[in-house]
């Protein structure tokens, strides 16, 4: 075998052993190249799946505004607080996703670069937040960051 092709056949293996540890998103035809590049920069980004955080899991989330404080209890059920107007105190709100400021969802992600959006039980339209600067894992004292997950 010459040594380009067990250079080609090392390649192959590792990306294959890296694909399966692993998932990121393929672009799919169907959507636009702005859409599908929007996807792929919340992976780069990075961010919170809901379904990868344990209930009472506490997170504060540094917006553009605000500063959110966010307790997830489960589902896409949370108490939030942090906004004068929506949710001045603790308030149960269903967490829809994240949106790039316009009709697509992400949904049950919180993502950097991303707007917050969520179900508030006072308004009829959900609540687009401005857009996430930082997501943080709140641990005690002293906040850590939450690692990137997309």
């Amino acid at each position: 075998m010459e040594p380009a092709n067990r250079l080609e056949e090392w390649w192959v293996g590792r990306a294959n052993s890296v694909s399966d540890q692993t998932a990121f998103f393929t672009p799919h035809p169907s959507l636009s190249d702005d859409v599908n590049r929007h996807i792929i920069q919340s992976e780069i980004e990075g961010g919170v799946f809901l379904q990868d955080l344990a209930p009472a899991t506490e997170l504060q989330i540094h917006t553009k505004n605000h500063c959110y404080r966010v307790v997830f209890l489960g589902e896409s059920s949370a108490l939030i607080s942090g906004h004068p107007e929506y949710c001045p105190n603790p308030t149960l709100v269903a967490i829809a996703g994240s949106t790039w400021g316009g009709s697509m969802l992400k949904m049950r992600f919180l993502g950097r670069g991303m707007h917050l959006e969520f179900l508030h039980p006072e308004y009829r339209t959900p609540i687009v937040t401005s857009a996430i600067q930082e997501i943080r894992e709140c641990m005690g004292s002293p906040i850590s960051q939450v690692p990137a997950l997309a």
